[in-house]
């Protein structure tokens, strides 16, 4: 799968010396199977699937056009199992995708905090009153 990604030219292409990473770039070339996932990962910007999701989450972290190289390499990665395994696609939504990654930020919270001598509580709102004379 690595191979399959880097000949498509949608992984990074690390430099490094002396164990520091000088630059971490995608490498440039006119494949046209990676035109063509750019292409499919542009248009998911407003999907409601989980990839829609992935997408617009990695854009806010890094741009538009770095996260539409990370949806891309993600299609890469999904057509590859599908073509190398003959599994189908298994499609996930966007709500699920959201309590996935809720749950992880959760997780990572909380060894933090936990780390840090502190431990988390969820906070349980109080209940609504109830609607008198209507």
């Amino acid at each position: 799968m690595k191979h399959f990604t880097s000949s498509l030219g949608l992984c990074p292409n690390f430099k490094k010396t002396g164990g520091k990473v000088k630059s971490s770039r995608v490498r440039r070339g006119k494949n046209r199977a990676a035109l063509a996932l750019r292409l499919a990962a542009f248009s998911l910007i407003r999907s409601k699937s989980y990839l829609g999701a992935y997408l617009r989450r990695q854009r806010s972290r890094l741009g538009a056009p770095k996260a539409i190289t990370a949806a891309a390499h993600k299609l890469a990665r999904i057509v590859y199992y599908m073509m190398r395994f003959g599994v189908a696609y298994m499609k996930q939504t966007e709500d699920a995708y959201a309590e996935q990654v809720r749950g992880r930020m959760e997780k990572q919270l909380r060894r933090r905090a936990k780390e840090l001598g502190y431990e988390l509580k969820p906070i349980v709102p109080p209940p609504e009153p109830a609607m008198v004379g209507a």
